[in-house]
């Protein structure tokens, strides 16, 4: 029989990747066990599953469901382009900084990195990249790939959002949004997930679920009705994000989705990195740097204040060279969490 080997009431603020699995989704797995369904994909959760993010994002949503968020971002990215194909984004994106370069190693992609001072792309700054069309020598940019929310934990807006993909489609270029956090995101502006996608004009969407209560798993969400089903599908398998046992995958989603567990969960998270930085802002010798806009924190402090506090409370240091460090809520953040460890940076900057 197994152990217990951590303490369940420990928690940090390193990554919503760090918390457990939320007691829906525990019992939506549950209820998916027992008896057989067909493996990869055939049975009936995933079959459903289609239903559930065409109420989301449209009816021409088509959902993939895959093992992990590097993973649906190198699917995605792969149906979109060519062998010669270029993929324009931040030089913060997490496909560029934290997929150990799978989008290129994997997908044989070329990344076009562009630096932004939030984390954002505008039409503007794609300029910088977006060129070189029917140049043979040059790797020809064939998608615009964003996050939402960005990894500096800002929001693109719908607007925002729009101009890019107008820009994007004006030059024959397809747009990819990498959703790890999408929930955060459309929880934030206050919209659904079609608002800042489907309707503005977003191809595909990397739908995340691990870091807002899921066990694992993410989806492909694939809204360019040009895209075959089969492209996907052998994309998938050879990009090794085939689930033999998927309605455990999708079981997780529907639970996730099929009401508004995807929506109380991001509200929480979001709410408690905002109570985060109401607690201390204003405390002398810290400065938080970037707007506040989803479920991430990102202050400076003395390097002696971070040490010291990480000896108590797990999170990373963003930027060594300025003592930037980034704080993360979760759906399982709770109030006397943040009160706890705002108390402990309050002691350590006295």
């Amino acid at each position: 029989m197994s152990e217990q080997r951590h303490d369940p009431q420990l928690r940090g603020f390193a990554s919503d990747n760090y918390s457990g699995i939320h007691p829906e989704v525990l019992e939506a797995i549950g209820r998916a066990n027992g008896g057989h369904q067909t493996a990869y994909g055939n049975d009936v959760y995933t079959g459903h599953l289609q239903e559930v993010f065409r109420q989301h994002f449209g009816p021409q949503a088509r959902a993939f469901p895959v093992f992990n968020g590097t993973g649906a971002n190198v699917v995605a990215l792969q149906a979109l382009t060519t062998r010669w194909g270029a993929v324009v984004c931040p030089q913060s994106a997490h496909i560029h900084v934290d997929e150990c370069g799978a989008p290129e190693r994997v997908g044989g992609l070329k990344l076009l990195t562009i630096p932004t001072p939030d984390g954002k792309l505008t039409p503007e700054l794609m300029e910088v990249e977006a060129r070189g069309f029917d140049d043979e020598h040059r790797a020809q940019p064939q998608v615009v790939s964003v996050t939402q929310s960005t990894e500096l934990g800002t929001v693109y807006t719908v607007d925002e959002l729009r101009a890019i993909c107008d820009a994007a489609h004006e030059k024959g270029m397809k747009v990819h949004l990498d959703g790890a956090r999408i929930s955060n995101a459309a929880a934030a502006l206050g919209v659904d997930f079609a608002a800042f996608t489907t309707e503005v004009g977003v191809d595909a969407v990397s739908f995340g679920g691990t870091k807002n209560g899921l066990m694992l798993g993410e989806v492909v969400v694939v809204l360019d009705p040009t895209v075959p089903d089969s492209d996907l599908l052998y994309l998938r398998k050879a990009s090794m994000q085939l689930a033999s046992k998927m309605r455990f995958v999708s079981a997780q989603f529907e639970a996730l989705l099929g009401g508004d567990l995807w929506l109380r969960n991001a509200s929480h998270a979001n709410a408690m990195a905002q109570r985060l930085a109401a607690a201390v802002g204003d405390l002398p010798g810290l400065q938080i740097v970037r707007p506040v806009q989803a479920n991430a924190v990102f202050a400076v402090l003395p390097a002696d204040v971070t040490e010291r506090l990480q000896k108590q409370f797990r999170f990373y240091v963003w930027d060594e060279a300025t003592g930037e460090v980034r704080w993360m809520t979760t759906f399982d953040t709770t109030e006397a969490d943040i009160d706890a460890f705002a108390e402990a940076v309050r002691a350590e900057l006295a």
